[in-house]
């Protein structure tokens, strides 16, 4: 699935470009959108900084009222946001300072459907097989990017969160585990056990009644009664059924 933010200040472009969208992706089966609409371009920075909104494609109008849409690219490229941007605007005057904030695409209004659709095909045909799945969080301040593949287990410590990666690397996250485990239940690979932790079943090496080793040397006791349910778990998503 592809998250695309729609960013315009005008509902009709909104509606039009939303509906192209929609028009591409019953033309192609394979294809998934998750669009979602802001009139406000300081309604999708928020997004993007506080609830590590990350969409795949922004479609961005540059003459927007409460900030210029050029800025809001550059202030989302300063805190490491890698989302494709395409430009959408009534003049020409702001290419070259598009494509030097790494846009994809500047295209002037009226947008029409077999412009979009070529947009489209350049950048969704054959992406959702090779893309690495990744996830935003705020890490010392700044967005940062993380490979879902990565991410070994999290554990609570307090009022932080530690998210532990493959390279033995550690990051501190000031989010409750809740949020947390709400952002990776989408990947059937994370299962909470017991409070303190989430672990990622790909990088389980061991389970038993007492304990579930890590492949990064960690093991984490299990507390009363989280031993059945996890080692179904564990042999549900390996074996594609559960087993007693």
């Amino acid at each position: 699935m592809y998250l695309i933010a729609l960013c315009d200040d005008e509902t009709a472009e909104l509606n039009k470009t939303e509906q192209i969208i929609s028009d591409y992706e019953k033309k192609h089966p394979g294809i998934d959108f998750l669009i979602e609409r802001f009139e406000n371009a300081n309604e999708l920075l928020y997004k993007v900084k506080e609830k590590n909104y990350a969409p795949d494609f922004i479609f961005m109008d540059i003459y927007m009222p409460d900030k210029m849409g050029t800025d809001v690219v550059r202030e989302l490229r300063s805190i490491g946001s890698e989302s494709k941007v395409i430009f959408l605007t009534t003049s020409k005057e702001h290419a070259l300072e598009a494509y030097g904030m790494d846009a994809v695409q500047y295209l002037v209004k009226p947008i029409f459907e077999e412009t979009l659709f070529s947009v489209l095909d350049r950048f969704s045909s054959g992406m959702e097989e090779k893309r690495t799945r990744y996830l935003l969080f705020k890490i010392e301040g700044k967005i940062q990017r993380v490979a879902v593949n990565d991410m070994i287990y999290c554990e609570a410590q307090g009022k932080i969160q530690r998210l532990h990666l493959a390279d033995h690397t550690q990051c501190v996250l000031r989010m409750t585990m809740t949020e947390i485990y709400e952002m990776l239940s989408r990947y059937p690979e994370f299962v909470r056990v017991g409070i303190a932790y989430i672990v990622n079943l790909e990088h389980v090496d061991n389970l038993n009644a007492r304990e579930v080793q890590m492949d990064n040397g960690k093991e984490i006791y299990l507390p009363r009664g989280s031993y059945q349910p996890l080692r179904e778990r564990y042999f549900g998503y390996y074996c594609g059924e559960e087993q007693d």
